[in-house]
């Protein structure tokens, strides 16, 4: 298990959920406080000097964990499943491109919110157009061994796949090997009834997860129990990526020093008895929200 940090370009959205802006600068920061990797929160592929994001990366002996796509729907509202078809054949573009730069960096790209909204259409036509897509641009990332990772998103945000439940329904409707699931902590806290047993439950589909507590800041600083997740992940034998997405509160630096301080020892414990052996994690206590 690795810990990785979602960080924007300078010019990211002020909506975007990254801690740190700016990636010259802050690979190496996040570096420095412990992280493995870095997800690149992105608008578009072309934002990313692939040269001097492979000198960061190398220098700082990072990996990209994932290029995650929200800013595409938060900057103009373009989803997969928009009711212009010219809209989504756009949206493909991006996709691909964000699919050809995963291709040298991390292997994974996330579908958000991007995926769209049902609002007042049938949901079986959502779900028909998502498929769609979904299967096209799946058959596009197996030559480029390119996995897409479904993120499932609390109800107040988006009216389409709340639930991990949800997300692998429609999974298993796409059928394609390199589908995947990346639920959020903070959006299971929300709508999944129990958070460990559904890891559990769904942990052959599960590619990736998001971190964040509660109150959406850094685990740690919330009600949320994150010993009884590392150990639901240990029971079920859980190999992928740990990414903080949180809020940048009070501050990023500060974020991003809590976040890695409360998680890199519940991580070594859990990779430690990977390797050895062990009972359960027994670090990291809180008590509430499964």
């Amino acid at each position: 298990m690795k810990l990785s940090l979602a960080i924007g370009d300078k010019n990211a959205l002020e909506t975007a959920f990254v801690v740190y802006r700016g990636f010259e600068d802050c690979i190496p920061k996040a570096a420095r406080l412990g992280y493995h990797g870095v997800e690149l929160a992105l608008r578009r592929a072309a934002e990313i000097n692939i040269g001097q994001l492979r000198s960061l990366l190398d220098n700082s002996k990072m990996e990209v964990s994932c290029i995650s796509t929200g800013q595409v729907y938060a900057d103009g509202g373009l989803m997969l499943t928009h009711e212009d078809a010219e809209k989504r054949e756009e949206v493909k573009v991006i996709f691909r491109e964000f699919i050809d730069l995963a291709g040298s960096f991390g292997g994974i790209v996330n579908i958000g919110r991007v995926r769209g909204q049902i609002g007042n259409r049938p949901r079986l036509v959502v779900e028909e157009i998502f498929v769609e897509m979904a299967r096209d641009l799946c058959q596009y990332a197996l030559s480029r061994s390119v996995t897409l990772i479904l993120e499932p998103v609390n109800r107040y945000e988006i009216d389409f796949i709340n639930t991990v439940e949800e997300g692998v329904r429609l999974m298993n409707k796409v059928a394609m090997p390199n589908m995947m699931l990346m639920p959020d902590i903070f959006h299971m806290n929300i709508e999944d009834k129990l958070i460990g047993p559904e890891l559990r439950k769904y942990i052959q589909y599960i590619k990736y997860i998001h971190f964040a507590d509660s109150n959406r800041r850094a685990p740690g600083q919330g009600h949320i129990n994150f010993e009884e997740i590392f150990n639901s992940l240990r029971q079920a034998a859980y190999e992928g990526w740990i990414s903080v997405e949180i809020l940048p509160r009070p501050d990023p630096d500060t974020a991003a020093a809590q976040a890695a301080h409360f998680l890199l020892p519940l991580i070594e414990e859990f990779n430690d008895w990977r390797k050895n052996g062990s009972a359960s994690v027994s670090r990291g206590k809180k008590k509430s929200g499964l």
